[in-house]
């Protein structure tokens, strides 16, 4: 098996059709998602993805009919249909079926889907600016997770690859680095760990301010700021933050190579630990 579907109360082991042409999200690119991981019996901050679902359903003007609390319940259902050891990627999301430009709250639908999709190994990535930029919060809905959101992230990826590169650093409107396509960005230098601080133009990710607080508590100096691009090529270490793949090292920026250095490796390592905690309460 590899995904299941939820429509409707009901599990699907397929694509199951859902939208129509004249679906109000299909062109109007209204739908919000979260995206949650699950492996060995555990599933890192659920709750919270399912909390930030919600409120990224309200920022959108949907409705959503279901609390986090029951997205939750219904993603443990789905979890428990696979094999333990599976790496599952789970993705709750609501749309608007009807509407013009403006949406029809009260035609809200949910999904949810889990995918069986095995997390990165930290054998490290490369990444090259990008000129494509992070949209500002008045030009764009920057604070939910919503899919309008990702076209502007694919160019930027799609751009980097051509390039040779798995994907790219985009900066906000101001010149400051933002984050990478679809991951936050950290940096070390001199012992300290650095982030762009969050100035609503990138999703503050679950996993990043998780990776804050477990570095914090374990004695490391974490420092939200401005980040210019000079200061990533002369860091000692970039890694990024991400629910999909959690914790991952830069090894190449543009030109100039990076080594898995012993901040990121230490917080991959306190995350993978409190990950084995988030087991079904």
């Amino acid at each position: 098996m590899k995904n299941l579907v939820y429509v409707d109360g009901v599990w699907h082991d397929r694509n199951v059709p859902l939208m129509g042409p004249i679906t109000q999200s299909v062109w109007m690119a209204t739908a919000v998602f979260d995206a949650a991981r699950s492996w060995d019996g555990v599933a890192p901050d659920l709750e919270r993805h399912c909390e930030r679902l919600i409120a990224s359903a309200h920022i959108m003007n949907l409705k959503p009919m279901l609390t986090a609390r029951e997205i939750e319940d219904i993603a443990w259902e789905g979890i428990a249909k696979f094999p333990r050891e599976a790496e599952l990627y789970i993705r709750p999301m609501f749309h608007a079926e009807d509407g013009f430009v403006l949406l029809d709250p009260d035609s809200t639908r949910f999904t949810l889907t889990i995918l069986d999709r095995p997390i990165a190994k930290p054998t490290g990535f490369t990444a090259c600016l990008s000129r494509f930029r992070r949209p500002a919060p008045d030009m764009a809905p920057t604070e939910a997770k919503a899919a309008c959101l990702y076209p502007n992230a694919g160019r930027a990826m799609r751009d980097a690859q051509a390039r040779g590169y798995t994907t790219a650093i985009m900066l906000d409107p101001n010149s400051h680095v933002a984050e990478f396509a679809t991951a936050n960005l950290f940096l070390a230098k001199n012992g300290v760990v650095q982030t762009p601080v969050y100035n609503r133009t990138f999703l503050n990710g679950v996993t990043r301010r998780r990776v804050m607080q477990l570095l914090r508590e374990d004695g490391i100096d974490v420092v939200e700021r401005s980040v210019t691009f000079d200061d990533v090529i002369e860091a000692d270490e970039v890694f990024s933050t991400g629910n999909l793949d959690k914790v991952l090292p830069a090894i190449r920026i543009e030109n100039r190579d990076f080594q898995p250095g012993p901040l990121m490796k230490r917080a991959r390592e306190l995350y993978m630990a409190f990950a084995k905690t988030q087991g079904r309460r």
